[in-house]
C-alpha cells in the first residue's frame, strides 16, 4: 500500500524513496508515478526556487531516490550549470528518468546511478554541492546513519535538502454526505499505524525521534532552514487531480481497507465506485490540499 502525503509508504510516485518490495511491476507503475509527480510540480518548483537562492552555482546535484526522474529533470532545468545524477534502486524507473531528460533537453548534463541508498552514493565520482533526498530517508532502517552517509557525500559548503514531514493530504470535506463524517482522519490514523510497522520491519531499523533539524545537526551539518510548500488544487479539481485521488484512495482500500469498520469500508467502496453518484470519480467537491516540508543543512568547510 502507499500514501502520498507525508510518508509515501510502499510505492514510488516520483518524489523519491527506496523500495523493498519485489512484486511491483515498475514498468507498469512508471506512468502513474510520473503523472503523480507532475501533479505536485508546483510544490517542487517553489522548493527548487528556494534552494536556488541558497545554493549558488552548484557543480553536482544528486537526487537520492529519484524514481522516474520528474524532480531530477526539474532540478536540471532550475540549475542549468549543474550536472544532475538521479540515484535509485530500480532500473526501469531510471530508464524513464533518462528518457525524460532527453525529452526535456537536459540529457547532456544528466546521469543515473543504480543501487541501494546510502551505499550506492560511494560510487559518485566527486562530492555533491546539493543532495536532494525527498522521502527516501524514511525507507532506510537506520536514518541517523544514512544522514551521516549523505553528509559524507557533500562537498565542503554543500547542502543537504531533506524532504520529510509535512501534513496528510486532504481530498474531501469532513462530512461528505455518506457514512460517518471524518473518514479521512480515520484513514490517516490507520496509515500511521501501517507506517510504524513498515519502519519497524526495515532491515536494521532504529527508532528515532523525528526531529529532522536535530538529526541533521547530529550528522555534523549546520541546520540552515526549514520551509513548507503547499499544493492547493481547489474543487472542482482537474481530471489529473481527480485521477490522483482515485489512485490514492484505491491503494488505501487495498492496503488498509480490511482494518476499517464495516461502515467506513462501505463508504470507501462507494467513493471508489464509478457508477455511484457519490464517488470521487464524479462528485464536485473533490480537491487536493497537501503540505510538504523541506529541511536544509550545510556541510561546514
Amino acid at each position: 500500500m502507499a500514501h502520498d502525503h507525508h510518508h509515501d509508504t510502499g510505492h514510488r510516485h516520483g518524489h523519491g524513496h527506496g523500495h523493498h518490495g519485489t512484486d511491483i511491476d515498475w514498468n507498469e507503475m512508471g506512468p502513474l508515478l510520473e503523472a503523480q509527480a507532475e501533479l505536485f510540480a508546483p510544490v517542487y518548483e517553489r522548493a527548487m526556487a528556494w534552494l536556488a537562492r541558497e545554493v549558488t552555482e552548484p557543480g553536482l546535484i544528486v537526487d537520492a531516490g529519484s524514481g522516474p526522474g520528474v524532480v531530477s529533470c526539474l532540478i536540471a532545468e532550475v540549475f542549468p550549470g549543474a550536472r544532475v545524477v538521479a540515484v535509485d534502486a530500480t532500473a526501469p524507473l531510471l530508464e524513464r528518468a533518462r528518457a525524460r531528460a532527453v525529452r526535456r533537453g537536459v540529457a547532456d548534463r544528466f546521469d543515473t546511478l543504480a543501487g541501494e541508498l546510502p551505499g550506492v552514493l560511494d560510487k559518485l565520482e566527486y562530492p555533491a554541492d546539493l543532495l536532494w533526498a525527498s522521502r527516501s530517508l524514511h525507507h532506510l532502517g537506520d536514518q541517523r546513519a544514512a544522514l551521516a552517509a549523505f553528509a559524507e557525500r557533500l562537498a565542503p559548503g554543500g547542502t543537504l535538502a531533506l524532504q520529510e514531514g509535512g501534513l496528510p493530504s486532504r481530498f474531501l470535506p469532513r462530512d461528505i454526505g455518506i457514512g460517518r463524517p471524518g473518514l479521512q482522519a480515520r484513514l490517516d490514523a490507520l496509515e500511521e499505524e501501517w507506517f510504524g510497522r513498515m519502519r519497524a520491519d526495515l532491515p536494521g531499523s532504529v527508532a528515532e525521534t523525528e526531529d529532522w533539524p536535530a538529526l541533521l545537526t547530529a550528522a555534523g551539518l549546520g541546520h540552515a532552514g526549514t520551509r513548507t510548500f503547499l499544493l492547493d488544487l481547489p474543487a472542482p479539481v482537474t481530471d489529473r487531480g481527480r485521477a490522483y485521488v482515485v489512485a490514492h484512495l484505491s491503494r488505501l482500500r487495498e492496503g488498509i481497507g480490511d482494518a476499517l469498520d464495516a461502515e467506513d469500508r462501505a463508504t470507501l467502496d462507494r467513493l471508489l465506485d464509478p457508477s455511484d453518484p457519490a464517488s470521487v470519480h464524479v462528485r464536485p467537491d473533490v480537491f487536493v490540499l497537501a503540505a510538504h516540508t523541506v529541511h536544509t543543512a550545510v556541510r561546514r568547510g
